[in-house]
């Protein structure tokens, strides 16, 4: 920490209001682009895979007829094609268009840098701590796609 004062919030406090924080910065820059949360989560999901209607729904813990609205809204703006496989007639397959790959990463990296400005101030090495930390909570609860 820097020569600031420590303060302890508690785990569950501290964690809240940092995921408030986190939050903010990326509703701040969809509403930046003109883009839902909901939309920004597809974008974040499909920005380095194709994905079917059902495991959308299920990465974004959504209703599939919610996802079927939210991926037609997407089409509709040009961020996403959807297609049927060539497997299974009845599976659609969804992937960003290269304009949905353009803003994926422009807000992408913007929001990194919402985040570092953030953790401005905090010892690099308790960053390095941070992100471990946080991606063991991921993997361990089963919400990282390489786990589902």
């Amino acid at each position: 920490m820097s020569s600031k004062e420590t303060v302890d919030l508690g785990i569950v406090d501290a964690l809240a209001q940092l995921s408030f924080a986190v939050q903010n910065a990326l509703a701040r820059r969809a509403a930046a682009y003109e883009l839902s949360m909901t939309q920004v989560r597809l974008m974040g999901v499909l920005r380095d895979r194709t994905a079917g209607m059902q495991q959308i729904a299920g990465l974004l813990e959504l209703d599939k007829s919610s996802v079927t609205g939210l991926v037609d809204r997407a089409v509709k703006r040009g961020l996403v094609v959807k297609q049927t496989s060539t497997d299974d007639r009845r599976v659609s397959r969804v992937e960003l268009t290269a304009e949905g790959h353009r803003i994926a990463r422009m807000v992408g990296e913007e929001f990194g840098g919402d985040v570092l400005a953030l953790l401005a101030g905090i010892d690099a090495a308790d960053i390095a701590a941070l992100s471990r930390i946080a991606s063991d909570v991921i993997v361990e609860s089963g919400r990282h796609p390489a786990v589902e």
